[in-house]
């Protein structure tokens, strides 16, 4: 069957071309890419047999093949629950579910996990989806149940049971909610047992999903699989405005990429003196204002004096000014201990694709320029001489004699006036050439 995000209807999967065997919650829900998978295993060991099996959005737990059902990455199993059985699918076993086992289940006894019934047929498929089917219907009249006790809580998911007689109901709240009275509601309306388990905000992110700021689906809902604490002191590590629109994530909270590259500048700033050290001149002292981290650049200004501006130091320069004023010497002014920073290219418009005007030279007519003569070049004109319009203005044509010295002394052609050819040429309203007054020819 088809998930719920790229269902067509029908159980037929929409655009993710995965044939059905994506979960039930959505596409690539904390997704593990199996790289034991063709790895052999050494003579004699058995295969490990605990599996991994995935439930709606980004809830997992680990189940022991008792019977050793023959299961690979993508099916469908019926698992037993407490009470009755509830339906999941496989997302990790062999040798990557021992790993996994002792990565994330602290105090996870393998004789004690609960045990793979079947493999799930045709008929637990369809009701697990009609369970699927049932939950917005209910979390909505839950909500309206809620709201109606006056519950200061927030109903996020709803989660039936494979069987369909059990569903467990994700809520978030700022403190303690008395819900005794809801879940008496909501069994009676609803015929299911009831089970109410509060969730973060950070949790409720990663059960939902979503688009964060930087365009991508979440971390939480795709591969993050612990929270971290996060504090502010890291967004100032990394000299972040404080902005708590720009630093908080879905869940409203701080976002968890801001841990990310912590360490990297933290480790970065080994390499400059302390910030709190104030630098002694004559002129007077200098406090830190701010850290270039990737210019390896320190900025300093003068106590009550905003005009002098900023002064940029290499971390260098100012431990050579930190040990000067441990001697009890001082420097002139911090501008002797100014780094000369080359200033690099700028790459940012360099096609001009920033002009408005960019296209502008490809739609000019560009006039063809004649070229040159080459003086270098002969040229033959021994056998005839044209005469210019300037020295015939009437247009008739007249014989030139040839030059001297030529072996063809019969060569000899007219010159006709090209003004006078054009005006001889002139149509008329009725499409035929009239004869001109100053050409040699007569109308008859």
């Amino acid at each position: 069957m088809g998930c719920s995000n790229c269902s067509s209807g029908g159980g037929t999967p929409r655009g993710c071309k995965n044939n059905g065997t994506c979960s039930s919650g959505g596409c690539d829900k904390l997704e593990v890419y199996d790289w034991l998978a063709n790895i052999a295993l050494p003579n004699g060991q058995s295969i490990y047999d605990i599996v991994e099996v995935r439930f709606k959005n980004s809830r997992k737990s680990f189940y022991r093949n008792a019977k050793g059902l023959s299961v690979q990455v993508g099916d469908v199993v019926v698992v037993e629950t407490s009470p009755g059985y509830d339906i999941g699918v496989i997302s990790v076993i062999g040798e990557l579910a021992r790993i996994q086992v002792k990565k994330k289940a602290a105090g996870f006894k393998p004789m004690e996990a609960k045990k793979l019934v079947r493999i799930a047929s045709q008929d637990d498929i369809d009701k697990w989806a009609q369970a699927r089917s049932l939950e917005k219907e209910v979390m909505y009249k839950s909500r309206t149940l809620a709201v109606n006790l006056n519950l200061e809580m927030k109903i996020s998911d709803v989660e039936y049971q494979g069987d369909l007689s059990k569903a467990t109901f994700y809520y978030t709240a700022e403190g303690r909610v008395d819900f005794r009275q809801l879940i008496k509601d909501m069994a009676d309306q609803f015929k299911i047992r009831v089970e109410m388990r509060q969730i973060g905000s950070r949790q409720e992110a990663s059960r939902l999903g979503g688009i964060g700021s930087c365009g991508r689906e979440l971390c939480c809902s795709t591969w993050l699989t612990d929270f971290r604490s996060v504090s502010t002191s890291a967004a100032r590590y990394q000299q972040l405005s404080l902005n708590p629109q720009k630093l908080a994530g879905q869940c409203g909270k701080l976002k968890c990429c801001l841990n990310y590259e912590l360490d990297m500048y933290m480790d970065a700033f080994k390499a400059f003196p302390k910030s709190d050290i104030r630098l002694q001149t004559e002129i007077g002292n200098a406090y830190h204002v701010k850290t270039d981290v990737f210019k390896k650049q320190m900025w300093y200004a003068y106590e009550g004096n905003s005009a002098s501006g900023l002064i940029a130091m290499t971390p260098d320069r100012v431990r050579e000014v930190v040990i000067m004023n441990r001697d009890n010497k001082k420097p002139k002014e911090l501008n002797e201990y100014v780094h000369e920073v080359v200033k690099e290219p700028d790459y940012s418009n360099v096609v001009g694709q920033d002009s408005l005007n960019r296209f502008e030279h490809t739609f000019k007519n560009k006039k063809k320029k004649k070229k040159p003569a080459n003086p270098n070049r002969p040229v033959d004109n021994s056998n005839r001489e044209l005469q210019s319009p300037a020295q015939n203005p009437t247009g008739e044509q007249k014989a030139v004699a040839p030059r001297e010295g030529t072996n063809n002394p019969s060569a000899a052609v007219t010159a006709p006036n090209p003004a006078n050819k054009r005006r001889n040429k002139r149509p008329n309203n009725r499409g035929r050439e009239t004869p001109n007054s100053n050409s040699n020819e007569t109308k008859e």
